[in-house]
């Protein structure tokens, strides 16, 4: 597996890989790697030439400057990770001057209003830093396809309205959720819990489960109700929100119609750990 500490290094294997005919398959990550970006790399495997992944821990995506601080890196693990997955040919690990040369600072980018609703209310210009991350890499790297997993729901909503607005050649593919055996989503951020933090944490799939059972069952307002008392009476985790949307424009809705499509998002703090998961309605 080739390692890329800088830009121009990064350039030249690329141009060699596009002189060949290579189709690039990029998983961009802040590393901390975990099982669930394994299944990103396995799904770029089977539809590529050649796998790439990133490891850059994004400052302007952070409104929390103590998130990140404590943000989980170990790079010497991750590097490990990769080489024994067997599914990646190289990782792009650049510095900030690689990706921010002029400074830190995101370009402001207008979703469609996909920005604004759920996160974006939590954490605004958040989608900023992502949009700007995401948009230099795929400049950089010149995958084909990039993959991206459906745990961060929204965010992948929000990089395929970036390819679209940007017109840029890459085509955005969403990986199901990986889970822990207590249906807990695989997350950086689980490296945080402790091990008292963890179990009880899985209360947030079962959580979504049993939304999908009322789903169309009961009132909106009736599941919103529940799910309020669920997180209750729970000393050590704080139900930040919930909400059920429609999965193309991300807007909360108080109505089910026949002809749309649903999904249930939830974001719990465990602690100090920030968590976040989500459900398609079926």
């Amino acid at each position: 597996m080739e390692i890329f500490r800088d830009q121009q290094s990064l350039r030249n294997y690329i141009e060699r890989q596009k002189e060949m005919g290579k189709k690039i398959g990029f998983a961009p990550t802040m590393g901390a790697l975990h099982l669930g970006h394994i299944s990103l790399y396995e799904a770029a495997e089977k539809e590529n030439d050649l796998v790439i992944s990133s490891i850059f821990v994004n400052p302007t995506q952070f409104n929390n400057p103590t998130d990140l601080e404590k943000y989980p890196r170990n790079i010497e693990k991750d590097i490990e990770i990769l080489k024994d997955c067997g599914f990646v040919d190289a990782v792009y690990i650049p510095e900030v001057s690689d990706i921010y040369p002029e400074g830190l600072s995101s370009q402001q980018y207008d979703f469609d209003g996909l920005e604004n609703e759920m996160e974006g209310k939590f954490r605004p210009g958040h989608f900023d830093g992502v949009g700007t991350v995401v948009e230099k890499l795929f400049r950089q790297v010149k995958p084909d396809n990039a993959y991206f997993g459906e745990k961060d729901y929204q965010q992948l909503a929000i990089i395929k309205k970036l390819v679209e607005k940007q017109n840029l050649p890459v085509h955005i593919h969403g990986v199901p959720i990986y889970r822990e055996k207590n249906g807990l989503a695989m997350s950086s951020r689980n490296e945080r819990l402790s091990p008292q933090q963890r179990e009880p944490a899985k209360l947030i799939h079962q959580t979504l489960v049993k939304v999908n059972d009322w789903f169309r069952i009961i009132t909106i307002p009736e599941i919103y109700r529940r799910v309020q008392e669920i997180f209750e009476d729970q000393k050590e985790m704080k139900l930040e929100y919930f909400e059920i949307a429609d999965e193309d424009t991300l807007k909360e809705t108080d109505f089910f119609y026949q002809d749309k499509k649903y999904r249930a998002f939830i974001v719990v703090f465990v602690g100090d750990v920030r968590l976040i998961d989500n459900m398609h309605l079926t």
